[in-house]
């Protein structure tokens, strides 16, 4: 019986991957505890198992009495009185007992006589297949524990084996189950039993039952896992997103930029055709996703973060990182979108504070009350053709920014570039938001004069933006 019970360890042990000595272990504590429930075992004892032949021996530990006293005192010094949880009364400790660990620093005042029952066989023989059936489910879920602690934030794809109205249960693979409560579902959203669907795992912990897994669709980090797998240049590092804002089910923005020359970022991201970027929004259910290309001018980047709308000029307030966006007065309700969902989504991707204000509104507030030279500090001070002061960034130690024209303003008596004389490049039909010209309408689109490049916006199926 023993070769039988040491063959079927190191079997167990070479099929689970699990150390075959932490199961020898754990069948000599559960021998000794089988021991001490037979009839006038000995109160001290110890079980030990050949690792070669798998035969076993009850030792019984023979303590001097005086030893036994100095040890029960110094187990009963770590030992304090509890609450009973049931009644919220104090319960004296238990009594002291000896930890068999101490007893190894004494083994030379100890004696030992072998006591293993004679039917003990039987005994070790059941208990031996309870102790390793139990041993190995602890470790497989402690490998299952190991495998997704360390996964927090990666895409998973999972099957609906369960759903109700306070979570859904999702099967990742052969006896691994992640829970997808309510908080994480995105509104509107149906999970069918035997659907196949993506998530992100949240939160891993461990449990009594085995790891405990939580994930979820309503996580921004799902649309970059999604991108990475449906773009290529995005999972190779050439593009990079740099931001998401996302109100699940409804509208989503993201930031992209290129670290190669040549790489288009949002062209890479929408795909030939938009097939790409269909993938995603089919996964999403009809998520709407626009992509933004990402500027490190704060000027620039909140006016392409408010797509779909044109936007006519931005003043910055570095200090307050706030932003007065100056849009055409049709755009006004585009740019703030359907319940404030534009500006909202483009506020939380830029990190600026947005203050959008119509053309008409803002040339009133400009007439009534002017703008002082604190307001546009570090703004270039020239007055273009149009009557309006340029928008661009002025460069350090001076009033103005790089353009030639507004540079040879300096030192004159007038602010106001068509003063100058002769044929400056001053911008006409475009205007600039740091210190470039941008282009002044999107592809097929009527040319407005002085309003900014806009991104590209890509959407589940052609709806009117909101």
């Amino acid at each position: 019986m023993s070769k039988e019970i040491l063959e079927a360890v190191r079997g167990l042990a070479a099929e689970k991957n699990i150390s075959s000595e932490k199961l020898m272990e754990a069948l000599e504590d559960a021998l000794l505890s089988a021991y001490k429930k037979t009839p006038g075992s000995a109160p001290y004892a110890k079980v030990e198992m050949d690792r070669e032949t798998g035969d076993f021996i009850v030792w019984e530990l023979k303590i001097p009495p005086e030893l036994e006293e100095q040890l029960l005192v110094e187990s009963a010094t770590d030992s304090e009185p509890t609450v009973d949880p049931e009644t919220g009364e104090m319960r004296d400790p238990p009594e002291p007992e000896i930890d068999l660990e101490k007893l190894k620093e004494y083994e030379d005042q100890i004696e030992t006589e072998d006591v293993t029952p004679h039917d003990f066989g039987r005994i070790a023989a059941q208990t031996a297949k309870q102790v390793i059936l139990q041993r190995i489910r602890e470790a497989e879920r402690d490998m299952m524990f190991e495998e997704y602690r360390d996964r927090v934030g990666e895409l998973i794809t999972g099957i609906v084996q369960q759903s109700d109205s306070r979570y859904t249960l999702v099967q990742l693979r052969e006896r691994v189950e992640a829970l997808l409560p309510k908080s994480e579902q995105v509104d509107g959203e149906r999970y069918d039993h035997s659907q196949r669907i993506k998530a992100v795992i949240k939160d891993v912990s461990a449990s009594t039952k085995g790891p405990s897994i939580i994930v979820s669709r309503r996580d921004p980090e799902l649309i970059k896992s999604l991108f990475e797998l449906e773009v290529p240049e995005v999972a190779d590092g050439l593009v990079e997103i740099t931001g998401v804002a996302r109100e699940p089910g409804y509208r989503s923005k993201i930031a992209v930029v290129s670290h190669v020359d040549g790489v288009d970022p949002v062209g890479a991201c929408v795909g030939p055709r938009g097939s790409r970027v269909r993938m995603v929004v089919s996964e999403l259910r009809g998520e709407k996703i626009d992509i933004i290309p990402y500027n490190d001018e704060p000027a620039r980047f909140v006016a392409k973060a408010l797509s779909p709308a044109r936007v006519r000029e931005v003043l910055v307030d570095d200090r307050g990182k706030q932003a007065t966006v100056i849009v055409p007065d049709d755009q006004l309700s585009l740019a703030i979108g359907r319940e404030g969902q534009n500006a909202r989504l483009a506020a939380r991707l830029t990190g600026w504070r947005i203050d959008i204000r119509s053309e008409t509104e803002f040339a009133a507030e400009e007439a009534e009350h002017g703008y002082e030279q604190e307001e546009a500090q570090g703004r270039c001070a020239a007055i273009l053709s149009n009557g309006r002061r340029c928008p661009n960034a002025a460069l350090p130690g001076s009033r103005y920014c790089g353009i030639d024209a507004h540079q040879a303003l300096a030192g004159k008596d007038t602010d106001e570039v068509e003063a100058t004389g002769g044929s400056t490049p001053e911008p006409d039909g475009e205007e600039t938001v740091g210190s470039a010209p941008q282009a002044v309408a999107e592809e097929g689109s009527e040319a407005h004069p002085g309003e900014l490049e806009q991104p590209v916006t890509i959407e589940a199926a052609p709806t009117d933006s909101a």
